[in-house]
């Protein structure tokens, strides 16, 4: 069985790995909306768009969650009892609601159906942020302990 310490190394690699992700791919969606009129560059920006999220984003929110599990069920089952673990968790569902809102944008970029701005997309960036800042709070000052 992979160490406890293993497992946080690989928890935390991914999430930032994972939260890289959802920082840079609304970056692309602004670059994308705001040059629609140029077509080799649009070819471009969709392959990014499609690379970043499927080569890195699946992958990265997939292992940031089984080691999250398996930290809990082999090491540190009594998180579950604690205040500030439930805060993380409702972040976390937060989160993945996010991600996956990444990619209904980027099967309506795909198919040339999303029509928001580039400005839309530079407010939208900042809602990972600020989920990140309540996750790190939560593990880190961990409140309602």
């Amino acid at each position: 069985m992979i160490g406890y310490e293993w497992l946080k190394f690989w928890h935390f690699a991914a999430f930032i790995s994972w939260m890289a992700v959802l920082f840079y791919q609304p970056r692309l969606y602004v670059y994308h909306s705001e040059n629609l009129e140029n077509k080799d560059f649009i070819r471009v920006i969709k392959k990014q768009e499609k690379m970043l999220f499927h080569g890195i984003g699946w992958i990265a929110m997939i292992i940031t969650y089984i080691s999250a599990i398996l930290i809990i069920v082999f090491y540190k089952p009594d998180l579950m009892k604690t205040g500030y673990f439930h805060i993380k968790l409702l972040c976390v569902v937060l989160m993945s609601i996010y991600h996956f809102s990444m990619y209904y944008f980027l099967v309506k970029f795909k198919n040339d159906a999303c029509r928001l701005s580039g400005k839309f997309f530079r407010a939208y960036n900042e809602i990972p942020t600020i989920i990140m800042f309540v996750i790190l709070w939560a593990m880190l000052v961990k409140p309602y302990a």
